[in-house]
């Protein structure tokens, strides 16, 4: 069955049967801000990636590294591209050889690319030919990018299993079970490695921790805790990736809270009343993210205090935030990019690109960004000097 990306009006329709009501109470959408745009990037090259991933839930995520942008459509085409010109260095059609509906954004390490799909599978490709070293079977949709460390992929599949392959084999080494209730939101959380230990959100409303070495769950701390008549009320999925900064991992769920916890003892140093289903940003001292309501929010990482919100893109399907420079940045469901003061919060910058939209948020290089719309469209910019 096709799945769209549309959540708010999916969850709105949703909770108008679980109550029996008519759906009278519209989810009204912010129109598009009027921003006078302080600067104009400039784009450098253009290229395409087949169709994208359309109106489906892919979060294609392009991915940066050996000197090469690699690039993804749903349908299973796959490209390094020079990030230079936006020439093809190679492209492999995972169609051509294999179902391909591939939906968990790019990975690199170990010479390889990683990259998942809704048909349960894991593919390694070699970075420099777009070879394909091994595919694996991993029995649940892949929704999450993977994620690598001490030689092993971490996969995080819809079923709630973490997984670990071997980076050179794709043969599986260990796997953690999660519980996975009735009802979740579509989507699953990246796992993050650090100190010899793998964290990761679970749709029960937890954060996870396993030890890499021996392949065993550690802990589970709640951040969200279901309250609520309805299933839909009842939700409290994390599927933001973890966020660590130093010895402070910090994560945030759906009807939860965006919690700090110390690393070295497990605690929980504060928690704010966020309620987010996407990845989050940090320059260091802010963390930043949006929350359910598409509103972007700034937030002190030391003491969880609000430095600022911006609710000018309320209910517009707001990417997750990514830092460029001095601004926060993100697009949205009708193909605009946004650009935000990250001490104030006020809107710098406004463009438009593309009516079928903007997933994923921008990729930053060394010399500039990509963005990717949802039709498989690919621009380098720069910002003015």
């Amino acid at each position: 069955m096709m799945k769209r990306l549309n959540k708010v009006l999916l969850l709105a329709v949703a909770i108008a049967a679980l109550s029996g009501c008519a759906s009278d109470d519209a989810i009204v959408k912010a129109p598009v801000p009027k921003v006078n745009s302080q600067f104009t990037p400039t784009t450098d090259w253009s290229a395409s990636i087949g169709s994208g991933v359309g109106q489906f839930y892919s979060k294609l995520t392009p991915d940066y590294a050996y000197n090469k942008l690699f690039v993804a459509s749903r349908a299973g085409l796959v490209k390094a591209l020079d990030p230079k010109t936006g020439d093809t260095i190679w492209e492999t059609d995972l169609e051509n050889d294999y179902t391909a509906r591939l939906s968990g954004g790019i990975s690199s390490a170990y010479g390889k690319i990683y990259i998942g799909s809704e048909d349960g599978y894991v593919f390694a490709l070699n970075a420099d030919t777009g070879k394909v070293e091994w595919k694996s079977d991993v029995d649940g949709e892949v929704l999450a990018t993977p994620a690598t460390d001490s030689n092993l992929v971490f996969v995080h599949t819809s079923r709630g299993m973490l997984i670990a392959l071997d980076q050179s084999t794709g043969k599986e080494k260990w796997t953690v079970s999660t519980d996975v209730p009735t009802l979740t939101m579509r989507g699953d959380s990246t796992p993050v490695a650090q100190g010899g230990a793998v964290f990761w959100g679970t749709s029960s409303g937890r954060l996870a921790a396993a030890i890499i070495a021996q392949g065993q769950l550690a802990w589970q701390i709640p951040i969200g805790i279901p309250q609520g008549s309805t299933e839909i009320d009842r939700l409290v999925d994390v599927d933001a990736s973890p966020l660590i900064l130093g010895n402070t991992l910090y994560i945030v769920g759906i009807h939860g809270n965006l919690t700090a916890i110390d690393l070295r003892s497990g605690e929980a140093l504060w928690k704010r009343k966020y309620s987010s289903a996407t990845n989050m940003a940090t320059d260091g001292s802010r963390i930043f993210l949006v929350t359910e309501k598409d509103h972007v929010v700034a937030v002190d990482a030391r003491s969880g205090t609000k430095i600022w919100s911006n609710d000018q893109l309320q209910n517009r399907l707001v990417t997750a935030p990514v830092v460029i420079g001095d601004y926060v940045v993100v697009g949205d469901a009708e193909g605009y990019l946004y650009w935000i003061n990250r001490q104030t919060g006020d809107f710098v910058a406004e463009q438009e690109f593309s009516s079928s939209g903007i997933a994923v948020p921008p990729v930053q290089l060394p010399d500039g960004y990509v963005v990717i719309t949802r039709n498989g469209d690919i621009k380098k910019l720069t910002l003015p000097e």
